[in-house]
């Protein structure tokens, strides 16, 4: 199902004014990628870069080109396990958020 501009525009308003949402969102991202469903945990850690650290910023950080980031991201993107520790990292440290791992 394709999303709609507006959307976009309110999840990534949503994520810029609400740091709760941000958090959980990247969460949420995080529980997806470790369930097997790629396309939409990349769908959700761009949404955040979109909102919070930008692309541009997160190449300064990871030291990965800003071209190669949006690929790695794209919905086709299959990013290794080294690229994703780091793009994940620089979100996190950006939100300030300390992630807790529980075993269910």
């Amino acid at each position: 199902m394709a999303l709609t501009r507006d959307y976009k525009a309110t999840v990534l308003s949503r994520i810029k004014r609400d740091p709760k949402f941000a958090r959980a969102l990247y969460a949420e991202a995080m529980n997806a990628i470790l369930d097997g469903e790629t396309e939409e945990g990349l769908s959700m850690l761009r949404d955040l870069i979109h909102a919070e650290i930008t692309f541009k910023e997160l190449a300064r950080q990871t030291g990965f080109g800003e071209k190669a980031l949006h690929r790695t991201l794209s919905r086709r993107g299959n990013p290794t396990a080294r690229t994703l520790a780091k793009i994940i990292s620089a979100i996190r440290e950006d939100l300030g958020f300390i992630p807790r791992v529980r075993v269910a």
